[in-house]
């Protein structure tokens, strides 16, 4: 072969390899993968405690977990429908409308306002020792009863309409650490009990989550040593009607957005 021809032939090849190289070894890198992101749920996804919020009445924040990843992440669309005080029926009714084959990937927080969460809170943080007690076994109760189905049927709703998703079911934070913080505060026996209950819950909704083929993401490792009563809380007290026990912007940023992190792994 002569020697021009037989040079060809070997930056011919030599090219061949490269390109076939760089697919195997840098995959991706020409096309990027899409990601379109819906985020779902009650106060607890729409950002309640974090502030500033829009006008939509749902009280978003852009300091919530999904604004947050969706920015650090770069998505092809983001839709951010989380409504606070939302409960399980409001997810079916009025959020899943956002979804489409096209989603794939979706986040969703609910269930503690079917259990009651506010009316519990209330009655331990204002009512006797009794009171706190009799609130949180019915929502106890609730949860183990009543709530698996409602999630069921929610987690069914999502996956008709965005059967191509990945579904992250992120759960609620313990709120209370159970160390002495002053004479104001909730007792000790008050604030186990709804860590109790908590725990309870996050049971309940990680079961039902993968039951229906969901990545559960448990924030009460990331919110550890941070709730109400702690040096450093995430967790806002009494502070406002509407924010008080719910994460603040460090919870969002911090508790919540490294927990959904980790279930993206």
């Amino acid at each position: 072969m002569p020697h021009r021809a037989l040079a060809r032939a070997v930056t011919a090849l030599a090219a061949l390899l490269a390109t076939v190289l760089g697919v195997v070894l840098v995959p991706g890198t020409a096309q990027a993968a899409t990601v379109n992101y819906v985020a779902l749920g009650d106060s607890y996804s729409s950002g309640v405690g974090a502030g500033p919020y829009d006008l939509s009445g749902c009280l978003r924040s852009q300091k919530s977990y999904a604004p947050l990843w969706a920015a650090a992440n770069a998505v092809t669309s983001f839709r951010f429908v989380a409504c606070g005080g939302a409960v399980t029926s409001d997810v079916i009714d009025k959020q899943v409308s956002a979804l489409s084959t096209g989603t794939t990937l979706v986040t969703v927080t609910i269930g503690g306002n079917d259990a009651g969460f506010a009316d519990v809170i209330t009655s331990c943080r204002f009512g006797s020792t009794s009171t706190c007690t009799n609130a949180v076994n019915e929502a106890k109760a609730f949860a183990t009863a009543t709530l698996p189905g409602r999630l069921d049927r929610t987690y069914a709703a999502i996956r008709s309409r965005a059967p191509n998703a990945r579904l992250i079911v992120l759960g609620y934070p313990r709120l209370f650490e159970t160390n002495y913080c002053g004479w104001l505060a909730m007792s000790t026996y008050k604030r186990t009990i709804l860590n109790e209950a908590a725990d309870l819950l996050a049971t309940v909704i990680a079961d039902r989550a993968g039951a229906a083929g969901a990545t559960f993401a448990d924030t009460r490792p990331t919110f550890a040593g941070h709730g109400v009563c702690a040096a450093d809380p995430w967790i806002r007290d009494v502070s406002g009607v509407i924010e008080a026990y719910h994460p603040d912007a460090d919870g969002y940023r911090y508790g919540y957005l490294p927990a959904l992190n980790a279930a993206l792994r």
